[in-house]
């Protein structure tokens, strides 16, 4: 397995991680888990005990598909509480609670409240990297490759898109809506 990171972790790095890989991929047999990996993991977690490794829609695919128990999310907070939403009834752990994103973490569903009452009966588009509590109080939720196909399926003139400025600035070059942030 050493083969793996070895270009990345020196050998003598490679024996603090060795005893504590090992322990991991015998409880995922055991307890019949998956660990999905954002591809922001250090190596030995990527490469060494990783299942599936991606971006955050790739996971989250993922874990809406397991057949596993347990789910083990290798990355920030929101990808963790969307992989519970897509599986409802099975375990979803998250190893660092404290894992977070800048851009999720920059707005709450109470934030989500109030731009709604500032403009009340246009609809809510939320990046999907946002938290579960944001999730809830948004109309629909787009990624990055289907935010302009979202925006113009609401057919209305304005949308409020959250909380990715940049994200619906190129939303807003590519069609004819306008988005509020």
């Amino acid at each position: 397995m050493y083969k793996k990171v070895s270009k990345v972790i020196p050998e003598i790095e490679w024996k603090f991680h060795a005893e504590y890989i090992e322990e991991i991929n015998k409880l995922k047999k055991e307890k019949n888990a998956i660990i999905l990996a954002h591809n922001y993991q250090t190596p030995e977690i990527f490469h060494c005990v990783a299942d599936v490794m991606g971006d955050s829609l790739k996971l989250a695919r993922e874990a809406k598909n397991t057949d596993a128990d347990i789910i083990v999310m290798c990355g920030v907070n929101f990808m963790a509480e969307t992989a519970k939403i897509m599986n409802p009834s099975k375990t979803v752990l998250i190893p660092d609670p404290n894992a977070g994103c800048s851009l999720s973490e920059s707005i709450t569903g109470k934030d989500v409240r109030l731009i709604k009452e500032m403009n009340p009966g246009i609809p809510v588009v939320t990046y999907v990297n946002t938290s579960a509590d944001v999730k809830a109080e948004s109309d629909i939720c787009c990624t990055s490759s289907n935010a302009v196909e979202i925006v113009e399926s609401l057919g209305t003139d304005r949308v409020i898109f959250l909380p990715d400025e940049y994200l619906a600035k190129n939303v807003a070059k590519q069609t004819k809506v306008k988005i509020i942030t």
